[in-house]
């Protein structure tokens, strides 16, 4: 099966150029990053960080000049180029690197079409243009941290338990994803936590994998299945029953 074609959009007023490696390294989990384009002034020092990041990385820079002071033209020439891209037809989805609420209709006008659209931006980004969004990724969980940053990041058991969110979310995924005795699989249940939630991410609370948090939240049963033909192996996570 061929890779998604992806066109990847970025804010460079609104996104670092620390994170560009760790970024393209995250998009091609998800597709090829058929275009990849980087909108601001050019003409100033201010972005300097991002010129010395687009050449290794194959990144287009696209000129616009802030006309007026205070305004931010960027987004304009973002969206425009985006609705080019859609009428194309080329792509399978698109990548919206920025923190900005201004995309929102943007990201839900790409959507309308049958597109994904994945986001990527700071934790402050509204609400309303991560819903807007199939997947929204906050990037700094994509940050390279050593062994003892991720144990500081991490959530304790008995904070993830008083997550009211998560642990809605977790066990409504559970119940819909489950068969008649409760065993839900791990990937349906991750499935349905990315529909209810764009911004889900193990990472967001410290650890690496969907499996992973799930165990530290102590609530689930987990069995561990062969797969088809016995080359892997699946998992199946249950809510806890209580002991009689």
């Amino acid at each position: 099966m061929a890779s998604p074609k992806l066109a990847v959009l970025i804010d460079a007023d609104n996104a670092q150029p620390g994170l560009v490696e760790a970024l393209l390294g995250e998009i091609a989990n998800f597709g090829t990053a058929n275009v990849k384009r980087i909108y601001g002034d050019w003409t100033g020092t201010r972005l300097k960080k991002w010129k010395d990041a687009l050449l290794p990385h194959a990144i287009q820079p696209i000129q616009q000049f802030g006309y007026t002071k205070g305004k931010n033209s960027t987004d304009a020439a973002l969206i425009i180029d985006a609705m080019d891209l859609l009428y194309t037809g080329r792509f399978d989805g698109f990548v919206i690197v920025s923190s900005d609420s201004d995309y929102t209709k943007l990201a839900s006008r790409i959507r309308e079409s049958g597109l994904t659209v994945y986001g990527f931006g700071e934790k402050h980004t509204p609400d309303p243009f991560v819903a807007a969004c199939d997947r929204f990724i906050y990037t700094d969980v994509l940050v390279a941290r050593d062994e003892e940053e991720e144990e500081t990041r991490r959530l304790t058991p008995a904070q993830l338990k008083k997550d009211r969110k998560l642990v809605g979310l977790l066990r409504n995924a559970v119940h819909a994803s489950s068969d008649d005795g409760g065993w839900a699989e791990l990937g349906l249940v991750g499935s349905h936590i990315a529909n209810q939630s764009p911004d889900f991410d193990a990472r967001n609370y410290g650890y690496g994998r969907l499996g992973t948090l799930v165990s530290a939240t102590q609530l689930f049963d987990i069995d561990e299945r062969p797969g088809r033909g016995g080359k892997h192996t699946e998992v199946y996570i249950r809510k806890k029953r209580r002991k009689r």
